[in-house]
């Protein structure tokens, strides 16, 4: 296991880099930069003046200069600054990120205890009108997609109850009622549609090993239904439904760009989108850094979680 793990780690610095040079290079192919941006809102920027400010932040060097500087940065802890509102990359991550962790986190509690029960209860009352109703929600969450289930709430909410999502953030510890009513309806839009797809796997892997024959034998045995379900088919089941779970948690914190902007919550999604928007190098950099490293570390959690889910898995 160790060295199992200590190979997947060298390998996600190797992605890692990878990433990051393929964010550094595709970023900058974009026609226009920043200071095209800046000029666009401030007719004071001029041709000297743009000249000017892109010598003294560094974007008229060559290539592989602005790239080894940045990195030496993201070593020694100083990602810079953004170049378009002029604060520093790591004070905005950090005021954006518990934004899309709390809604992630939510959304991701949400699906679980909504996809997880009715997808083993749709196995257990096989062809049934329980088992046809969970089916039925498994479609309209994946067929509905996030930006319409957002709208349609928003518009219908306002129109029959008067409701407008509330403007502004606040912390969960400053004013946890607030918080609440920010977060609760996006999380819940965005649990349900993740919900959809855990569901109809929870679903398939139960009936796939209800029919195995241990479980047969322990029906036999005359077990209680909750023991035969929850101690002997449930963690058996539960290895492709954590891989869905992993996937959609390690994407949940820059995937939520849609409901932030909805919602205008000011969370990562809805900060690289505007960074990328402003052409802003170093913000978009910053985001997608660590993006990317939480998405490797989860790929190797839920790896890991396998062996503890299926004994006979061994990792060399």
């Amino acid at each position: 296991m160790q060295r199992y793990v200590i190979r997947r780690l060298l390998l996600a610095v190797l992605v890692l880099f990878l990433v990051s040079l393929g964010t550094f290079t595709l970023i900058r192919l974009v026609p226009g930069d920043v200071i095209d941006a800046m000029a666009a809102q401030q007719t004071t920027i001029t041709g000297d003046a743009a000249a000017k400010i892109r010598h003294d932040i560094g974007l008229d060097r060559p290539f592989y200069r602005q790239y080894l500087t940045w990195m030496k940065g993201l070593f020694t802890g100083n990602w810079g600054s953004s170049i378009f509102i002029g604060t520093p990359v790591r004070t905005n991550i950090s005021k954006a990120l518990p934004v899309s962790l709390e809604i992630g986190i939510l959304a991701l509690i949400l699906a679980i205890c909504i996809g997880i029960p009715i997808g083993v209860l749709s196995a257990l009352r096989q062809d049934k009108p329980v088992d046809y109703a969970g089916r039925l929600i498994a479609i309209g969450g994946i067929s509905m997609p996030d930006f319409w289930i957002g709208t349609m709430f928003i518009l219908y909410s306002s129109l029959w109850w008067h409701y407008q999502p509330p403007l502004g953030w606040s912390g969960f510890i400053d004013e946890p009622w607030n918080n609440f009513q920010r977060v609760i309806f996006p999380a819940l839009i965005l649990g349900f549609r993740l919900s959809a797809s855990s569901m109809r796997m929870t679903r398939s892997t139960m009936l796939e090993v209800l029919r195995q024959d241990y479980i047969r034998t322990a029906w036999s045995k005359g077990l209680r239904e909750r023991v035969v379900i929850y101690r002997h088919a449930l963690k058996n089941a539960m290895i492709p439904v954590v891989t869905i779970i992993g996937s959609q948690t390690a994407l949940i914190i820059g995937g939520t760009v849609i409901i932030e902007t909805l919602f205008t919550l000011p969370g990562m999604g809805l900060l690289t989108l505007n960074a990328i928007r402003q052409r802003d190098y170093p913000q978009v950099q910053g985001n997608v850094v660590v993006l990317s490293t939480f998405i490797v570390l989860m790929n190797l959690l839920v790896d890991i979680s396998y062996a503890w889910l299926d004994p006979r898995i061994r990792y060399r």
